[in-house]
């Protein structure tokens, strides 16, 4: 196994000594009372992800966004507009608070594609642009002006082709928000890669853990000891398993690591129908053209350039992470908090879209296997939850390697602090 050494000073945590190497107070995670903070101070304040460009592909098509994150009912409307450019708008009529665009079931997300939105009780209607262009039986209002009743904007902009919204309309700008993380990772032919598979489920714990679970590698080889050949099991549980490199650009952080290129050296651990449609666990195993034919990735992909890389992985605070992956894929997940021990769990996977029926296939297989090395991450985190719910203990210790978990903790309780002593009273 190879081994990477860490940096000048001996510890990739203590490069970051705000952080402190202290055990880590978990109360954030089963609060009611910080839930409820949460949601004001870093929910209702943050830039948020809600998807990408290619769920709306021509003029009209929309799609809304339940945000129960920001507060009970709370939930967007996301179109892309005549001129091109994409808007947000809260889901709701301006004449008796209907929600405006829902289909069978109020509180279930929905999308589509329209000439404009029509509230279901009255008829109110508006534009793309969310301007208020009929009202029935308008004679019958007193002295109503329509340009003043046109749907709530939410800031909205786009980043390489990820949608953001931000509920504070004072928000700086999404760029700036995202930092130097982001602008080191643009570039990269996401565009390219429109073929998604996803997945999405409840899960009974609060959203930080599931972060927690995914933004360190230190439980790679006990948890996921199935994927390695006995002679590699052996050798990490030895001398232990290490990531390439962190980073921490506060907010947000990021980690890169070896271990996830194909095809897979030892073909032994390889199923029949792996071996087939020449994918599995990590992607197809045929880089696609626009990865293959790519001069350099940009900086911020791999970035100590180091040959064993086979992850990155960024987590873009408060609850979006994106992996890209060396044989040529990408996958994110988002984590929406819907009360102090339970979240929505959202995984998509991206690839380049297949030329024939086996690199179909190979897709297909890549995201089923995922699926399930996903569910072996999730299967403790109902327990954890329980656990440290008896508050018999309340802080843990956490090793170098988890770096970005204890960022994770001390961004949330800062965002809190700081909305507490000022957000709150303006």
């Amino acid at each position: 196994m190879p081994h990477f050494p860490k940096p000048a000073a001996g510890s990739w945590t203590e490069n970051y000594p705000e952080l402190g190497t202290a055990p880590v107070d978990y109360t954030d995670s089963i609060d009611p009372a910080f839930f409820e903070a949460e949601r004001d101070a870093i929910f209702k304040k943050t830039w948020l992800n809600v998807g990408r460009v290619n769920r709306l592909p021509r003029t009209g098509s929309y799609f809304t966004k339940e945000l129960p994150s920001a507060g009970p009912g709370m939930s967007v409307i996301v179109v892309k507009t005549k001129d091109g450019s994409i808007k947000a708008f809260h889901n709701i009529c301006r004449h008796r608070g209907n929600k405006l665009v829902w289909n069978d079931y109020p509180h279930e997300e929905t999308s589509g594609t329209c000439r404009q939105f029509t509230c279901k009780y009255h008829a109110w209607r508006y534009s793309l642009d969310g301007d208020l262009t009929f009202i029935q039986q308008e004679d019958e209002f007193f002295d109503v002006d329509k340009g003043q009743f046109g749907l709530v904007p939410v800031r909205c902009e786009v980043w390489e082709g990820f949608i953001f919204i931000n509920l504070d309309q004072h928000a700086k700008p999404l760029t700036d928000y995202l930092g130097p993380l982001a602008k080191g990772i643009e570039g990269y032919p996401f565009g390219e890669m429109t073929e998604c598979y996803s997945y999405r489920a409840e899960v009974g714990s609060n959203w930080k853990l599931f972060i927690d679970a995914f933004a360190e590698f230190y439980h790679a080889p006990v948890l996921h000891q199935g994927q390695y050949t006995k002679e590699e099991a052996a050798k990490i549980m030895k001398y232990g398993f290490e990531a390439l490199y962190y980073e921490l650009a506060s907010p947000h952080g990021m980690i890169s690591t070896w271990g996830g290129q194909a095809p897979p050296v030892d073909m032994s651990m390889v199923k029949p129908m792996d071996q087939v449609l020449r994918s599995g666990l990590f992607g197809p195993w045929d880089k696609p053209e626009v990865i293959a034919n790519l001069d350099q990735l940009p900086p911020g992909v791999n970035p100590k350039k180091v040959k064993q890389w086979g992850i990155d992985s960024w987590h873009f605070y408060p609850n979006f992470m994106l992996l890209i992956w060396e044989p040529g894929w990408f996958l994110t997940y988002h984590y929406w908090p819907t009360a102090v021990d339970k979240h929505i769990f959202e995984c998509t996977l991206y690839f380049v879209p297949p030329r024939n029926a086996r690199e179909r296939l190979a897709h297909e297989l890549a995201a089923v296997t995922f699926k399930e090395y996903a569910l072996q991450d999730s299967n403790t985190l109902e327990a954890t939850q329980t656990m440290i719910g008896t508050k018999v203990v309340k802080d843990f210790p956490l090793c170098d390697q988890e770096i970005l978990l204890r960022h994770l903790h001390k961004v949330t309780g800062d965002y809190v602090k700081e909305y507490a002593n000022n957000g709150a009273s303006r």
